[in-house]
C-alpha cells in the first residue's frame, strides 16, 4: 500500500484572537461551563467534608472542634459556596436528564432550559445562603 501525501492549505496570515473576553458565547455555553466548574468545586469540597465527618465522629471533643470551626464566618462562606455549587450542579444535571429524554434538544429549547437552570439555581443558592447564615 502506498501512502499518499495530502497537501493541506493553511492560511497563516489569519488573525488570532486570544482575548477570551471578546468572545460572544451563547447562554447554553455559559451554563455548560458553569456545570463543569461546579463539578470541580464539589470534587474539591469532598476532602473538607470527609475531614469534618471523620473528626466529628471520632469523639465528643472532635465534634465540638468541628462545630467551632464551622461557626467561623469564612467556613460558613465556604459551605455556602459549596452548597451553591451543589445546587447549580444538581439543577444543570436535571436539565441534562431532560435532554437525554429528548426534551429541550432544539436550539430554542436549549436556550429556554439554560434560562430555567439559571433562575432555579439562583433561588436555591439564595435559600442556601439563608439556611447557612
Amino acid at each position: 500500500m502506498v501512502a499518499k501525501k495530502v497537501a493541506l492549505t493553511v492560511n497563516k496570515n489569519r488573525p488570532v484572537n486570544l482575548d477570551i473576553s471578546t468572545f460572544s458565547l451563547p447562554i447554553t455555553a455559559y451554563v455548560s461551563i458553569l456545570h463543569r466548574v461546579s463539578g470541580v468545586i464539589l470534587f474539591g469540597v469532598v476532602a473538607l467534608l470527609l475531614w469534618a465527618l471523620g473528626t466529628s465522629l471520632s469523639s465528643e471533643s472532635g465534634f465540638e472542634s468541628v462545630k467551632e470551626v464551622f461557626s467561623s464566618p469564612i467556613v460558613k462562606l465556604i459551605m455556602w459556596a459549596s452548597l451553591a455549587a451543589l445546587a447549580y450542579h444538581l439543577v444543570a444535571g436535571v436539565r441534562h436528564l431532560f435532554m437525554d429524554a429528548g426534551i429541550g434538544e432544539t436550539l430554542e429549547g436549549g436556550k429556554a432550559g439554560a434560562k430555567v437552570v439559571i433562575a432555579v439555581a439562583i433561588v436555591l443558592i439564595l435559600l442556601a445562603g439563608v439556611w447557612v447564615w
